[in-house]
């Protein structure tokens, strides 16, 4: 008897599951089986300071990520399902730690980027100028030429991953 409650409650849960309204994939990331096209439009720098290749490398790994990490399709129809766009507002160094002579040991590097993401399918609950900031630090006795090509391979692939997880994984 036990062995077809067993069932029965497999095959009800399976059922149940199936019928949802949501598709989950591998990398965790929900999606509205409507969904077919994503738009991320290039990630400007309004920053201050600022690298000048800094928009084109947000704006890439945002969409490497998103192509590779589920089934939308970029395109550039202003009907898109989902939609990225934000602009980058901050780029600064700071220090991090200081000797005790009162000089830096390490300095810092922080991006703050603020995206849009607008969801015109399914649920439509996407998030507006929500910002996200990452920071990486470096020895103070280099110059931010030197270690930034560095700081940039740690810190943008981080923001990104902020920015898909809470598009898709709603973290």
């Amino acid at each position: 008897m036990s062995k077809y409650i067993f069932l029965l409650a497999s095959v009800s849960l399976w059922l149940f599951s199936s019928a949802c309204s949501i598709k989950y994939s591998a990398s965790g990331a929900s999606i509205d089986p409507a969904a077919k096209t994503v738009l991320v439009r290039f990630i400007e720098n309004r920053a201050p300071q600022n690298n000048p290749q800094l928009s084109q490398q947000v704006t890439e790994k945002l969409r490497t990520k998103i192509l590779a990490q589920t089934r939308l399709t970029q395109t550039n129809d202003q009907g898109a399902d989902y939609e990225f766009k934000g602009t980058i507002t901050g780029y600064s160094i700071s220090n991090a730690a200081v000797t005790d002579i009162d000089k830096p040991a390490s300095a810092r590097l922080t991006i703050t980027v603020n995206i849009t993401f607008i969801k015109r399918i399914g649920d439509k609950k996407g998030f507006t100028n929500q910002s996200f900031s990452r920071s990486a630090d470096f020895n103070a006795s280099q110059t931010i030429n030197e270690a930034e090509p560095r700081l940039l391979e740690e810190i943008v692939p981080n923001l990104v991953d902020d920015i898909f997880n809470r598009a898709f994984a709603n973290w």
